[in-house]
Parts: C-alpha cells; structure tokens; sequence
C-alpha cells in the first residue's frame, strides 16, 4: 500500500506541476484509500476517477493535489467545497485551512463522508446538505472550490470571495473544458488565470447561458 502510494505521489502527481512539499507530505498523512467505497481500495493510486454512486466521481489524484498547491490555502483560512463527495478533498482542505464548509447536494454521499470522516480527527470540518448551484449562505471565504464543472464563470461564487480570495473552477463543456483560478484583487476587480484543460462531471443545476438553437 505504501509503496503503491510513493508511486502515486512521485509518478503521477509532481511531474503534473505540483512541487510544493507541503501538498505532498499531505498525500502521505490523508489516507485516501480509507476514502474510497468498499471493495474499490485497490484503485485509490490509480490515475482515474472513481465511481462514488449518484453520478458522482471522485477525482484523479493529482487533480486533487494540483488544486491544492494552485490555490496555496494558509492556516488562518476559510474554505468553501461545493460537492463533498466521499469527504476525501475536504479532509486534504482542512489538513491546510482554519475552517472547511462542505456542501453536498446528495444526502446519501454526505452521509458517506461523515461516516469516512468520522474515523479522524476532523473536527474543523462542517458538513451540509443542500443545493449550493450558485452560492452558498450569505458569508464569505478565502478559498472556494467547485468540484463538478459549470458551463460558465460562476460569478455569484466570485462575489462571496473575501478580497485575496481564490476560486477553483472547472468552466466550459465537454470535452473542452478550462480549469481557472479566479482571485479577487477589489471589489469589483477580478483577475482569471487558466491554468489547464480537463473534462469533469457538470456540477448539479449548475447555471446555464443561453443557447442559440437552430
């Protein structure tokens, strides 16, 4: 298992630009195979997604790290997830930030990840159930992560960044997807940085522009 995890971190995940040692060191002390449903652990170092039930997947591993080390999260953080998944990025989150919100439109999956959290010391992690499509509450973050993909800029997300805070995103249609971090620099001021392209499940009654039909 150990072995199969060194691999992962060193073949897959830092030759994907993701050099930082304190993402890294956290691959090894966050499990991820006590994240992964029962029967599928032999899959957990894999560079695939992972089948979590209601459409869900959970993402490739260096994915998961690539936004970690992007988003460069501090200690005295607070961090909004929308799609909780099996709770496995949520605990990565919490393992760098002061606070983590996770919001999961599923009941079922954010059942999953209370039961998988439950088993550590995860205690700056809150877990809610609803519909966070557009926004979440009225409070705002230092860190935003979408974890389905949206069609495109999430600008109600945008403007519940705190000033410097960032927002992962994953914008566009399949099979050309964009992953962007957007940070707040003003008020009104918002810089977008592209930074590679991937194809994720939408994330669930996510905004959709208008469509020209003819």
């Amino acid at each position: 298992m150990e072995q199969a995890r060194f691999n992962m971190i060193e073949q897959q995940i830092r030759p994907w630009d993701v050099p930082d040692t304190r993402v890294l060191n956290l691959l090894s002390v966050v499990k991820r195979e006590q994240f992964v449903p029962a029967g599928r652990q032999s899959l957990a170092f894999m560079d695939m997604e992972i089948p979590l039930g209601f459409g869900a997947l959970m993402w490739q591993p260096k994915l998961e790290a690539r936004v970690l080390h992007e988003l460069n999260i501090q200690s005295g953080e607070q961090v909004l997830e929308v799609g909780t998944g099996s709770g496995y990025l949520a605990a990565l989150l919490s393992r760098l930030a002061s606070q983590v919100t996770s919001v999961e439109i599923v009941p079922e999956l954010s059942a999953l990840a209370a039961r998988n959290l439950a088993v550590h010391d995860f205690s700056n992690i809150k877990l809610e159930v609803g519909d966070a499509s557009r926004s979440w509450g009225k409070g705002q973050y230092n860190v935003i992560v979408l974890t389905g993909s949206v069609p495109v800029q999430p600008t109600e997300f945008q403007q519940q960044l705190k000033i410097g805070g960032r927002l992962f995103a994953i914008v566009g249609d399949a099979p050309a997807m964009q992953a962007k971090v957007i940070t707040r620099l003003a008020n009104d001021v918002y810089e977008s940085v592209g930074l590679f392209e991937t194809n994720v499940t939408p994330l669930q009654n996510a905004p959709q522009p208008q469509r020209f039909i003819f």
